[in-house]
């Protein structure tokens, strides 16, 4: 723990909305400062060091993820000593709000990204667009997205049905379409499962000279939910923020979806969805070998037994 960030080993876990944020506006007053946004959004800043992580998140997300109800940033100060400046909505607005506009335009006009040696912006979902779409203020910057939407503009993306309700909402004014944000950041990273149709027709729009993608075949929809459950999404931040996340050394922490019950169980979904009973087979012994797995063990005795009745022949067990 950072000296004077005691405060922040407060959980707010079960507090009711209204509590909560009062509470969380006070932690980040105690150490920064909180700003509000209007009704639907306000910014909290821990003021620490010479690395700034910039997150966007919702209410919703932090009282769902986080054992504490705290931001996700708030970790890495504790544990890294970083500054962490977190962007909030109520609900899914993609940030799409003039306040926020000008909060980031007094921020360009203070300089105050360029008080940081390095800057990250993160976010997941409609927060990874808005972490993609806001870099622009902080040129140099590092990104790291989530299953981001690159625009709900509707001659962009008719494709996506998902947020019909947000087609009323401009995505072709200030900070509007996400990709082109990136024109400024060093380095910008999306990640998202290629198996999401829409998430991976998303991803493309990101193709950039500046972008890596980063496939993460299998998590499904839910890919920042898989990352915390691996102890994943940290050293990622950790390590962009150290300047040395590649695909290489993502896809070495990716090894941890081995013991991923989620995503191991998706996985024997998707063989035995396919009729792959050979396969399914490998699968089911692999986890079974390494875990404690009985839906695994039930599915390979099932398997046996198509087996033992001529279906298929059986893999030798090595």
């Amino acid at each position: 723990m950072q000296d004077g960030l005691e405060s922040l080993n407060e959980s707010l876990a079960g507090l009711p909305p209204a509590e909560w944020r009062t509470r969380l506006s006070a932690l980040a007053e105690e150490n920064g400062l909180c700003h509000p946004l209007g009704d639907r959004h306000f910014a909290t800043f821990i003021d620490q060091g010479k690395t700034l992580l910039v997150t966007f998140e919702t209410i919703q997300g932090i009282q769902q993820l986080s054992e504490d109800a705290q931001p996700l940033g708030f970790d890495l100060v504790k544990n890294l000593g970083w500054s962490h400046l977190c962007v909030i909505s109520d609900g899914d607005t993609w940030f799409r709000d003039g306040r926020i506009y000008g909060f980031f335009d007094q921020m360009i006009d203070d300089g105050f990204f360029e008080e940081f040696d390095k800057v990250i912006f993160y976010g997941a979902g409609p927060c990874g667009y808005a972490a993609a779409a806001f870099s622009v203020a902080a040129p140099g910057a590092t990104v790291v997205a989530v299953q981001p939407q690159a625009t709900l503009d509707a001659r962009m993306t008719e494709w996506d049905d998902r947020f019909v309700e947000m087609r009323r909402i401009s995505f072709t004014d200030r900070f509007g379409y996400a990709p082109d944000m990136l024109d400024a950041a060093e380095k910008a990273f999306v990640i998202y499962d290629p198996l999401e149709s829409l998430d991976a027709m998303h991803a493309t729009l990101f193709e950039r000279s500046n972008v890596t993608r980063l496939r993460t075949r299998n998590l499904g929809g839910s890919v920042q939910t898989r990352l915390l459950e691996m102890g994943c999404l940290y050293q990622i931040l950790s390590q962009a923020g150290r300047g040395k996340l590649t695909a290489h050394a993502f896809h070495k922490l990716m090894r941890a979806r081995r013991e991923n019950g989620p995503y191991l169980r998706g996985l024997l979904r998707r063989t035995s969805d396919l009729d792959r009973p050979i396969l399914t087979a490998l699968l089911c012994r692999n986890v079974c070998d390494r875990l404690r797995a009985p839906r695994f063990k039930k599915t390979l005795k099932a398997l046996q037994e198509r087996a033992d009745a001529g279906e298929f022949t059986m893999p030798p067990v090595r």
